[in-house]
């Protein structure tokens, strides 16, 4: 029976297709509709790079597992990713199972560039597919490929696919269905060394593809296609910078002024509910948990969520259309002086999301020093958990009104100057800390720039649905956690007989606030403000919630506080108002995106500097500017 069971397995065994492809060659969306929702996201085990993993049945109906494979243009690796990627192919990952099949998934717009790692693949030995990817996007470029012949000519098939169609599928797996059963019988083949790539000369392997694309694509006569008449414009050195300073504007402005809107309805709807639970409850403690507690702080957060939502509509937006890699290319002189690259511009960009994927996506940058600079100033761009508070502010302290001839709004004005204070500061600290490591050539970029493009509605769809559904769980969750936390230790012990003062004033809250407030008092917050500063270290936009919480403990009837705006512009001066923004554009990082500094960088001692030095400058800035304010009389 020993003898038998090996064999018995091998042939029940599902079969692993791996999905192999540079970056922008429309790999993760193909792997989206073979999966569609029979799929898994976890990580690589000791890395924090995403593994993806789903199932399908052919039309034949053959069961495969289907592995999307981090983006590489080489198994020769020069990143975490692609090193990943050579090794998962190689059979080298130990608890990795080793793919039974390959599937590369190739620009038809850039071959010249894709079929490199194709040659690659191929000397492993695997049995292999090329998907041809973006076909509908080459034929308006005038790009005219011979499938079959260069299915001849790389000795493998070839089919086309668009992975953002319904449909663009179908041929890749009627092809897998043609294909020997890569597990059972004479069809199970092992991958054969990675030496037998790297003893290929890069040269060769460029000589080689270029005679492919002789022998199989041609291009339509034409003077140059719209993208790159485009790009005479958008990449231009006077005119590219302003337009992309332009957009970034128009990007804030939106922000306030579409928003107004939905969010007095959130508003509206939170106080409603608030004052119907209070009418239907009696005086006690659980009636003050309902209404101070939850609603106070949860809705006081949750009403920030369709400026965020219109903020990230932008970003995918850009991402989907091709702009991005354009910005990144724009931005690279600027960066360079410095001392960083372009590529930089990507996990910076990331991290106007959120600093955790931003640090993370630093991982790509092939330079260790540039990489960790990276890290290092990644949260100090604007993150969406700085927004519900800057907008805070913004809406008691600036006048909601049109300026320069109705064309600018003020109060988006304020909000863009806060977002490019971020990113000055950012480069301001990676030109500090780059003197510091010693500073090094600056490397030219060098990244593909893909067609533009309209961006598709079903992934702008499912981005924000992803955004909202991150902010709402944050929401019912963690933000949920910390106010009915904030509330217990805002509440008790009750205020004593002939007390003067509200009674969070005399809770253990206050208690610490108070006790803060000895250090804060320099830049202008009170014991209030540094309530809501504490539980904001596990997230930046409890802080709003904590105020709202606070301050509905805070008052004397039973108005709910969920339109903070006219309580803090009662309470605080205006010097006060410009230094909590002042903090927030510096202000130490959440305890969830020092513990990914602490994992990217195998070290807690990077963590720990990166706290150290962003509540230096936090509260450098923030003393300042409440000192200035105070000298001119604001």
């Amino acid at each position: 029976m020993g003898a038998v069971e090996p064999q018995v397995q091998a042939v029940t065994r599902t079969p692993l297709i791996a999905l192999l492809g540079n970056p922008n060659c429309g790999k993760t969306a193909l792997f989206n509709r073979l999966t569609g929702a029979r799929q898994k996201v976890a990580n690589y085990a000791g890395v924090t790079i995403e593994r993806k993993e789903g199932s399908f049945t052919s039309p034949m109906g053959r069961a495969y597992k289907v592995l999307d494979l981090p983006g590489a243009y080489s198994l020769s690796a020069t990143t975490p990713d692609e090193a990943i990627t050579r090794d998962v192919v190689g059979g080298l990952r130990a608890g990795e199972q080793a793919p039974d099949a390959i599937v590369c998934v190739v620009n038809a717009t850039n071959l010249r560039l894709n079929l490199r790692l194709v040659l690659e693949v191929k000397r492993l030995g695997l049995p292999m597919v090329l998907a041809l990817n973006m076909v509908d996007v080459a034929n308006k470029r005038g790009i005219q490929i011979d499938s079959a012949r260069l299915a001849r000519e790389l000795g493998m098939p070839v089919v086309e696919t668009v992975a953002v169609q319904s449909g663009g599928e179908v041929a890749l797996l009627k092809a897998l269905d043609l294909m020997p059963d890569p597990v059972r019988g004479s069809g199970a083949v092992k991958a054969a060394p990675l030496a037998a790539i790297d003893a290929v000369p890069v040269e060769e392997t460029q000589r080689e593809v270029r005679r492919i694309l002789d022998a199989s694509v041609s291009f339509a006569n034409d003077s140059g296609n719209l993208s790159e008449k485009i790009d005479d414009v958008v990449l231009h050195p006077v005119a590219g910078p302003v337009i992309l300073a332009a957009l970034m504007f128009l990007v804030f402005q939106a922000v306030f002024s579409w928003a107004a809107l939905p969010m007095e309805m959130i508003s509206g709807g939170v106080e409603a509910i608030g004052a119907w639970v209070g009418g239907m409850m009696g005086e006690g403690v659980l009636r003050s948990l309902l209404v101070e507690g939850i609603l106070g702080g949860v809705g006081s957060v949750l009403v920030f969520l369709p400026q965020i939502l219109i903020l990230f509509f932008f970003i995918l937006v850009l991402e989907d259309c091709g702009y991005l890699p354009r910005a990144a290319f724009l931005l690279d002189r600027i960066m360079g002086g410095v001392g960083l690259s372009g590529r930089a511009f990507i996990p910076l960009l990331s991290s106007f999301a959120c600093a955790i994927p931003g640090v993370m996506a630093a991982r790509t940058i092939q330079n260790p020093r540039d990489r960790l600079v990276t890290i290092m100033i990644a949260p100090l761009m604007t993150c969406s958990a700085r927004l519900p508070v800057y907008a805070l502010i913004i809406a008691a302290f600036i006048p909601n009104r049109d300026v320069a001839d109705g064309w600018i709004n003020l109060q988006g004005l304020v909000l863009f100057i806060l977002y490019f204070a971020g990113i000055f500061s950012a480069m301001a600290v990676a030109w500090v800390i780059k003197r510091f490591m010693g500073a090094n050539s600056h490397q030219p970029l060098m990244l593909e720039l893909p067609s533009y493009h309209w961006p598709h509605l079903r992934n702008l769809a499912m981005g924000l649905w992803e955004r909202a559904k991150i902010f709402l769980v944050r929401v019912g969750t963690v933000i949920l956690a910390l106010m009915v936390l904030l509330w217990f230790l805002s509440s008790f012990p009750g205020a004593p007989e002939g007390a003067t003062h509200p009674p969070i004033y005399y809770s253990i809250a206050g208690m610490l606030g108070r006790a803060l407030a000895v250090v804060f008092e320099p830049i202008g917050f009170g014991w209030q403000i540094c309530i809501a500063l504490v539980p904001g270290m596990a997230a930046r936009e409890v802080a709003v919630g904590a105020l709202g919480t606070v301050y509905a403990l805070s008052q004397t009837g039973d108005e709910l506080a969920t339109t903070l705006a006219p309580l803090i512009s009662q309470s605080w001066s205006m010097p006060t108002a410009l230094s909590l923004l002042a903090w927030y554009v510096f202000a130490p990082q959440c305890i969830a995106t020092l513990s990914v500094v602490r994992r990217e960088t195998g070290s807690a001692r990077y963590a720990f500097i990166m706290a150290g030095y962003m509540f230096a400058l936090a509260y450098a800035a923030s003393f300042i500017t409440y000192r200035v304010a105070i000298a001119l009389g604001a």
